[in-house]
């Protein structure tokens, strides 16, 4: 029995998983060594000790691709620093396709390795099979080959990383459960266990399937589901090579590594099983659940096609062992609105490959604010307050488990639990033929397709009447390859709609939240790089930046009163940006209130929208009574409205804040004047590309953490005369020595291919960037793509070329915006 148990620590952690375990060794390699690791059982007990072992690098984002790198790196090493042997064997990776479609996958796959400086190579049938002697060819038709990735060996690695943090004075205290966690003033203040109580100010969730539990004592309600996964572990296989490279062929759900001479194959099948929904067992330590061998048939067929050699192997066990999901299946990290308590947990999948870069991340995000990566795929903040019912979490863990290894194409929409949220305009949508996306529980129009159907089977295209607006059928746009997936003729109608008559657009589901109190003013000042001690009325478009400068949040913040503003932020981001500024508010008395279920909000813009508007006002709209980048409250029909002169696609218009209950009011209004414009009904994916051909940024793509807005070319937005900021250090570092690199607008000379992002960018045959958003630009007819470049060949005019599925298509730096250069459209 351990002794001494510990009153205060600098950091407690609970679970003593691969996660918490890297999470310690890192604080104590940044120096922070008063660490207390707390475990319900022994480390390793939960689902650590049986993942599967696999380590894969390339992921379909830069950061999340370096965090495992540094994992690698790390894994690599450990043995001599610690002592302790991960068995990290370097043995290579094949993934095989199986398909066309899936070999099509492959040569982006290959080109995001260039991006991302991984030896990625695409290999014939016949290559992959000398590797993998044991395969089966039939319908192989290629396959990629990584030679850096590999196995490790699960429990190795977490004692590993165990032993090198008590190197550095990490306290370990097995079998210890946390019972509760106390709170004091919004902040955390100790931990209580069955075996003590541990006065701190930071807690670490990586209780792994046991984090919901753990988060529900601060009362938060994490996204965690268990799953139970299936693998076969077989005996020695005469035949079996030591070193075979770790094998998936994802159009068959499977996957292989060699263990002692045998086998680990399992999968992902197609009707998973979610477990311990009413709660995890109490006695639940290195346990596992019950062969499952009825919902392992169908992957067991496939393995057997694949590998014939394992239909009649010896096996050891099919092992079946809960893990917890996400309904991405990505992981949860990051701080939350309960200051000192963060979280790290749900490593599914690529847990044990990410552990070391969990922990390093995670260290750097608690010791000094912010992580190296920009890690927003992982970030628990994506989720939205949707995810608090366990049902619909559930239904959409299992809807992403059960298509894991399915080909996931641009835009992809869940099918599951839908409609949930809606705007009060929904049914009038509806009714024009809007096809429906979803984005945090919202159903949001991508676009309507009776605004231009094309006919299957021909090329001509019937105009739907739901407008007097008519657009040529003549050269019409369609894009090559995957980007037809999920895309519409109609997004055309609509792009063109809005530049030459106007577009009305459902905007309701933005998030929107207020600041207010006496130090709203103060608070905001400090936490924007934007001045907005602006008049009432005025909207001041402005970041919210990082001790490094890296842009954190992009919003605009309207000032309602002296001591009120209200914040319009992306969907995806509210609360991301609203934890943001609650985690760094400077005045504890500021209120901070999340207003998007009170408003409906309707954009109208195009160069009729001040004469479709006035016809159903009163109001002066004038450009010299309404001027761009104010706010006014006016009446719409017979609306009450906040009228915002503001603009994400480079025209003249306004967004409509009422009410939630007079939304339908709202749009009819809006919609029955503009019908002798020929106003059209337009969708989201009619705003990407019109924010493209102005050059407007996406933040979580075009900008994040890891570029400042100079480097975005958003040095329009900084007021450094101001006086201080969080980031302002950073910026007049850096505005003193000059950008190394810049956000840049290439045009493609091929328009029909699109980048989707993340494809390389080469000047002969280097690699100089790599593609942040992409699309098509309806009005200037070009193919766009954005990269941040180094200054050497940001140049306008320079010549570069961007690999698309494996072919190099020249491409021309452009001098930006192209639609508008001068913004007389929006401001007249």
């Amino acid at each position: 029995m351990q002794t001494n148990f510990p009153t205060q620590a600098r950091v407690v952690v609970i679970g003593g998983g691969v996660g918490g375990c890297s999470i310690a060794y890192h604080l104590a390699q940044m120096g922070w060594r008063d660490v207390v690791v707390l475990e319900r059982s022994e480390l390793t007990s939960g689902s650590t000790f049986h993942s599967a072992g696999l380590v894969g690098q390339l992921r379909s984002d830069v950061n999340l691709t370096k965090m495992i790198r540094y994992s690698v790196d790390l894994y690599r090493k450990l043995k001599v620093e610690t002592e302790y042997d991960p068995n990290w064997r370097e043995v290579g990776s094949l993934r095989l396709a199986s398909s066309p479609e899936r070999l099509e996958e492959l040569k982006r796959q290959v080109a995001l390795s260039r991006s991302f400086g991984l030896p990625l190579e695409l290999i014939s049938t016949e290559d992959a099979l000398k590797l993998f002697p044991i395969m089966n060819p039939e319908g192989v038709l290629g396959a990629v080959y990584l030679p850096t990735d590999g196995m490790v060996d699960p429990s190795g690695l977490t004692y590993a990383l165990a032993a090198g943090a008590k190197k550095n004075g990490v306290r370990f205290l097995t079998t210890t459960r946390v019972q509760s966690i106390a709170q004091k003033n919004g902040r955390v203040s100790a931990v209580v266990a069955d075996r003590g109580t541990i006065q701190t100010e930071i807690v670490v969730n990586a209780a792994g399937q046991w984090a919901g539990e753990i988060g529900a004592m601060v009362g938060l309600s994490l996204p965690v589901t268990p799953m139970a996964h299936l693998y076969l572990i077989t005996r020695p296989i005469p035949g079996v090579p030591k070193n075979l490279p770790t094998m998936r062929d994802p159009d068959h759900l499977v996957y292989w590594r060699e263990e002692v001479g045998g086998l680990i194959a399992g999968g992902y099948e197609r009707q998973p099983a979610p477990w311990a929904l009413d709660g995890i067992p109490q006695d639940f330590n290195n346990q596992l659940l019950l062969p499952d061998w009825d919902r392992f048939q169908p992957l067991m067929e496939n393995l057997i096609k694949r590998t014939p050699i394992i239909e009649h192997a010896q096996v050891n066990m099919l092992l079946n062992g809960p893990e917890g999901f996400t309904p991405d299946a990505e992981f949860l990290l990051g701080p939350t609105v309960v200051k000192g308590f963060w979280v790290a947990a749900a490593f599914c999948a690529h847990g044990l490959a990410s552990a070391g870069g969990i922990g390093k991340a995670m260290a750097e995000w608690i010791v000094e604010g912010h992580p190296e990566w920009n890690l927003w795929r992982l970030d628990l903040r994506r989720f939205g307050n949707n995810y608090a019912s366990q049902r619909y979490t559930v239904a959409r863990t299992i809807e992403t488990y059960s298509k894991y290894y399915d080909i996931h194409y641009p835009n992809e929409e869940r099918e599951t639990m839908r409609p949930l949220r809606l705007s009060p305009a929904y049914y009038r949508l509806k009714e024009l033929g809007a096809i429906f996306g979803e984005k945090t529980g919202w159903e949001r129009p991508n676009w309507f397709e009776a605004n231009w159907k094309l006919e299957v089977g021909s090329s001509k295209l019937e105009l739907q009447p739901t407008s007097n607006f008519q657009l040529p059928t003549a050269n019409f746009y369609q894009p090559k390859g995957w980007a037809r997936h999920n895309w519409s003729p109609a997004i055309e109608a609509e792009h063109i709609g809005t530049r030459e008559r106007a577009g009305l657009f459902d905007e309701t589901s933005f998030s929107k939240f207020e600041v207010r109190g006496p130090g709203a003013l103060a608070a905001l000042q400090y936490l924007c790089d934007n001045d907005v001690d602006k008049s009432v009325g005025s909207v001041v478009y402005s970041q919210m930046l990082n001790p490094r400068g890296g842009i954190e949040c992009d919003f605009t913040v309207t000032r309602l009163a002296e001591d009120r503003f209200r914040i319009i932020t992306g969907t995806a981001f509210g609360e991301h940006d609203r934890s943001w500024i609650r985690l760094n508010m400077p005045d504890d008395t500021v209120v901070i209130e999340d207003v998007t279920s009170q408003y409906a909000c309707i954009g109208m813009w195009g160069p009729h929208a001040r004469a479709i508007l006035q016809r159903v006002t009163k109001a002066d709209v004038s450009n010299a009574a309404f001027p761009y980048m104010t706010a006014q409250n006016i009446a719409v029909g017979d609306v009450t409205t906040l009228a915002v002169r503001v603009t994400y696609v480079g025209e003249l218009g306004w967004e409509f804040y009422c009410p939630m209950e007079y939304g339908q009011r709202l749009w009819d209004a809006l919609w029955g004047a503009g019908q002798a414009d020929g106003i059209i009904a337009a969708g989201y994916r009619a705003i990407d590309s019109l924010r493209l051909e102005k050059g407007y940024r996406y933040w979580s793509a075009d900008i994040s953490p890891d570029y400042t807005p100079y480097e975005a070319g958003m040095g329009f937005a900084v007021k450094l005369e101001k006086g201080s900021f969080i980031g302002r250090d950073a910026l007049v570092k850096q505005k003193a020595q000059g950008i190394k690199r810049k956000l840049c607008c290439l045009t493609l000379a091929d328009p029909a291919t699109l980048a989707l992002g993340n494809e390389p960018v080469r000047c002969d045959d280097k690699v100089v960037g790599w593609i942040t958003s992409g699309g098509y630009g309806y009005s200037v007819r070009k193919s766009i793509a954005y990269a941040y470049l180094p200054m050497e060949h940001a140049a306008v005019g320079s010549a570069l070329d961007v690999e698309i599925f494996g072919e190099r298509i020249p491409a021309t730096v452009e001098r930006e915006p192209l639609w508008d250069p001068k913004g007389q459209r929006i401001k007249e």
